[in-house]
């Protein structure tokens, strides 16, 4: 994905993030995927991940 496709998505930031700068992921859907940056570097790499693959991911971090 390059920059002008990843600053059309709407990307969201965990309510539990603070303002203190610290180790922040943002995460925006498509249709089918989810996107993950790191949010003190939003022009870097990219993560994608088919929506049923960042679900059992998500269920699995849950359960820990």
């Amino acid at each position: 994905m390059n920059t002008a496709e990843s600053a059309r998505l709407a990307w969201f930031k965990s309510s539990y993030s603070g303002n203190e700068g610290g180790e922040c992921l943002e995460v925006a859907a498509t249709s089918g995927t989810i996107h993950v940056r790191d949010s003190k570097a939003p022009a870097r790499a990219q993560l994608a991940f088919r929506s049923l693959e960042w679900a059992a991911f998500v269920d699995f971090a849950v359960g820990l």
